[in-house]
């Protein structure tokens, strides 16, 4: 495409030098030759000064970085980026330090500013900005190139206007298309390969220097200048290996472009060109997919896919050989050793490439392909399946792919382990991962990735004594943390406590060593915060009640972190405001919220409901209304929490009628109610004596299908016993543990001989076996059980018709069914 242009473009300017107008026009261009030549000459003095103050500023600019003045270094940027007639080299230096820092957060600023003045970056911009992103851990938060899949095409359509290309030259094309995640067009191009070595013409030889290459040469048949050829000639695929192309302001050769190009996702829209008198669709279906043999189905999902039993048969040149009876199986019989090695590692390339585009159907059915026409897969190959298997089909089918790989006596590579290791690390089934982590013996960074997903499964499941067992084998494997590794660190070993515990003088000071020790990590490893590592550490000084650190924690995320992300600054001054106001720490959170406003980062609905809750603090329910107000004004609905954290602010100023208002205004609204929000308000009665609200309370969530929870029946039966009614107590206790197993009666009477058992056994270990049930089933069902055993051996009969007792009924018949109005005049 690119020669097109070129040969079109000089034709016209040899006419333009030669042709009589311009002849006549001569004189006048050489008279005004000295003026051309005395302007562009003061227009190089004036880029040559452009050029040295921005060198001058870059050196300034690096030199702050070094001596951390990060902030100087940004002010000198934004000015630099304020230039007139800016180049991508009046940045190179920069990125260049970036890269070898490496200083992925600068590197991110620096091509911001690029983008906006919209300057162009070459080759060696993208290698630092990529540098420093990937050294730094933070490759995954952009797409840095997108190289032009349609050059390839472009390519290839001439390749094979002009001759048949053989397998090598076939071989290159598959693997630039799996590589571009081109399918369809991989996919097309490899059955290419498969009919020819089936045809017995694919002849490969190797080289002196160890490489194959094919035994013909590359060069057609010149057909003529009607079909496009010109005086120069087009020569094929050795001119294509050769002969530079102009991309973009670059001239690399086409054996780099198809050798280099990166992954492009969502690049399937291509389809290849095939040559002959091969369909691209059968005719007989009016355009659907079409059906094939065996030997290369078209996967079901669909698209312009050709097999190699197609291929054969709309050659007329193709020799004649059975191609029924479940697949050739003759391969071996026909090709040499090195076609077959070619063959496999483009079968390789293409299940890779499905395994980036999560096909499991293709991968598969190419696996199936291969093992029909007799070409064993390799280690390479099952590692390419059994990614493309786990992420589709799970971790078991992942583990029949290996069992398989053992029966055809081929180990698994590391990375096969790791994928398997990933896949049980999100399965949070840690045992069967954690043995997997002795297998990989390979050291290499590239699997810190499944050692950062089994950490990331200690966290969720709380285990820190295993996570620690995991670091100790990565120091064995002496593999470097990265980002994501210190960002678990921090959520792991941030805050010593449980949950639910507060922080003491001691742990405090244990939590503040442990933070100082990863930190110096990340420096001696040249890693730089994040911000999901700089939220986890605001988390962890938080849950220790570590106020002070946790406000100069937030002074550094903000420098960083904040004004680049205003979203993401948004979510940390939450994290922070939440651990405040947790620490009732009422006038921190209230100047937090300030600044966090005059900093122009946009609160959400989050930020709302948490300082809608810090006025509980103060118990002012005038500026919990204003920021109610704010709230809506900005965009943001009252949610379920937002009525729970108002009526608590009534609560305590004993207002329980508007409190009860605001209940039915709620539920009027249509909002949600859940369990917390009605505990909320059975805590405080029962702090305040009124049984008379809890028994409301209590009709209220029965009327709206509302289970209890341990709290629920805590309070109601704390408050029966401080006023001396013991009896009532037990029987409220007996009700609400019922209805925490369901609210249906029916399903009460199903299991009522199960649970009975559990309830009136006499073993001592029949209090565990019920724990063991709040393991397996969830923590109100183990809880309503053993507070029915506590009932049946104080001597209570008990009763599996909850809405028969008593006490259900005088609830019912005083409360309910009727309006809320009604049941306010009750109170």
């Amino acid at each position: 495409m690119y020669r097109s242009l070129l040969r079109a473009r000089l034709p016209l300017v040899a006419d333009s030098l030669y042709s009589p107008r311009s002849c006549e026009a001569r004189s006048n261009v050489v008279g005004r030759m000295e003026f051309s030549r005395m302007f562009v000459e003061g227009l190089g003095h004036f880029r040559s000064w452009e050029q040295s103050v921005a060198r001058s500023m870059q050196v300034q600019i690096v030199n702050a970085l070094c001596s951390g003045e990060r902030d100087q270094a940004s002010k000198l940027l934004s000015n630099l980026g304020h230039g007139n007639g800016l180049r991508d080299d009046d940045f190179l230096f920069i990125l260049d330090y970036c890269a070898r820092s490496p200083d992925p957060l600068f590197v991110m600023e620096t091509w911001r500013i690029m983008e906006e003045r919209e300057i162009v970056m070459n080759r060696r911009c993208y290698m630092f900005i990529i540098r420093a992103l990937s050294k730094g851990g933070y490759l995954k938060e952009l797409a840095v190139l997108q190289q032009n899949l349609s050059a390839v095409h472009e390519i290839w359509k001439d390749c094979i206007k002009y001759y048949n290309p053989s397998i090598i030259s076939l071989r290159k094309f598959v693997w630039s298309f799996a590589r571009l995640s081109d399918l369809r067009s991989a996919y097309n191009v490899l059955q290419r390969m498969v009919a020819l070595a089936l045809k017995g013409s694919a002849s490969v030889r190797m080289s002196a220097d160890g490489r194959y290459q094919s035994s013909r040469l590359d060069i057609p048949i010149p057909l003529n200048k009607r079909c496009g050829m010109t005086e120069n000639g087009y020569s094929g695929l050795s001119a294509l290996e050769s002969i530079p192309v102009k991309i973009g302001e670059q001239k690399i050769s086409t054996d780099s472009l198809l050798v280099d190009l990166p992954h492009i996702d969502n690049a399937t829209e291509h389809s290849t060109a095939i040559p002959g008198n091969i369909p691209s669709v059968d005719e007989g279906n009016n355009g659907s997919s079409p059906q094939f043999s065996p030997v290369a189905d078209v996967p079901r999902t669909g698209g312009l896919y050709l097999s190699a039993k197609q291929v054969l048969q709309s050659d007329p040149d193709m020799v004649d050989m059975e191609l029924d009876g479940g697949g050739f199986g003759i391969l071996k019989d026909i090709a040499t050793l090195p076609v077959m090695k070619i063959l496999r590692w483009s079968f390789s390339d293409v299940i890779h490439a499905c395994a980036r585009s999560r096909n499991c159907e293709l991968a598969e059915q190419l696996f199936l392909q291969m093992d029909n026409i007799g070409l064993e897969p390799s280690q390479h190959t099952f590692d390419g399946l059994v990614k493309v298997v786990v992420s589709e089909r799970g971790i078991t089918y992942g583990m029949k792919v290996v069992k398989e790989m053992e029966k055809r006596s081929l180990k698994p590579y590391s990375a096969t382990l790791a994928t398997l290791l990933v896949g049980y690390s999100r399965s949070l089934e840690l045992d069967l991962a954690e043995a997997l982590l002795d297998q990989i013996v390979e050291s290499s960074s590239k699997h810190i990735h499944p050692f950062n997903a089994l950490l990331a499964a200690c966290d969720a499941m709380d285990q820190p004594e295993r996570a620690v067992r995991v670091l100790a084998k990565m120091k064995h494997l002496k593999i470097k943390y990265d980002i994501r590794t210190y960002e678990l660190l921090f959520s792991l070993f941030g805050n010593v406590n449980a949950p639910y515990e507060k922080g003491n003088m001691l742990s405090k000071v244990d939590a503040s060593k442990r933070i100082r020790a990863i930190e110096m990590d990340m420096v001696k490893n040249g890693v730089q915060h994040s911000r999901i590592s700089m939220e986890n550490l605001l988390k962890a000084l938080g849950a220790e009640g570590m106020i002070r650190e946790l406000i100069q924690y937030l002074q550094v995320a903000d420098n960083q972190f904040c004004h680049t992300y205003a979203y993401k600054g948004t979510v940390m001054y939450n994290t922070v405001l939440h651990a405040l106001v947790e620490a009732k720490e009422s006038h921190n959170a209230t100047e937090v919220f300030k600044n966090m406003k005059s900093c122009d980062l946009p609160p959400d609905a989050a930020t709302y409901n948490i300082m809608i809750d810090c006025c509980s603090i103060i118990r002012c329910f005038k500026s919990a209304s204003a920021l109610v107000s704010l709230m809506i004004r900005d965009g943001f609905s009252p949610e379920t929490c937002t009525y729970t954290a108002l009526i608590k602010i009534l609560l305590a100023n004993e207002d329980f009628d508007e409190a009860l208002n605001l209940l039915d205004q709620a539920s009027t609204e249509g909002i949600q109610l859940d369990v917390l929000l009605f505990n909320t308000i059975l805590l405080e009665a029962y702090l305040k004596g009124r049984i008379d609200i809890i028994e409301l309370i209590v009709e209220r969530m029965h009327q709206e299908k509302i289970q209890p929870d341990p709290a629920t029946c805590s309070y109601a039966f704390s408050a029966y016993v401080d006023r001396g009614f013991l009896t009532t107590a037990i029987e409220a206790l007996q009700v609400l543990s019922m209805r925490m197993i369901s609210e249906e009666e029916s399903v009460l009477q199903d299991k009522r001989i199960y649970f009975e058992e559990l309830v009136l056994d006499e073993d001592p270990e029949a209090e565990s076996r019920i724990t063991k049930i709040f393991k397996e089933s969830g923590e109100y069902l183990a809880s309503a059980l053993l507070n029915l055993r506590w009932c049946a051996i104080t001597g209570f009969s008990i009763s599996w018709s909850p809405n028969e007792s008593l006490w259900a009924r005088r609830l019912s018949s005083t409360y309910g069914p009727r309006t809320p109005a009604s049941w306010k005049a009750k109170t």
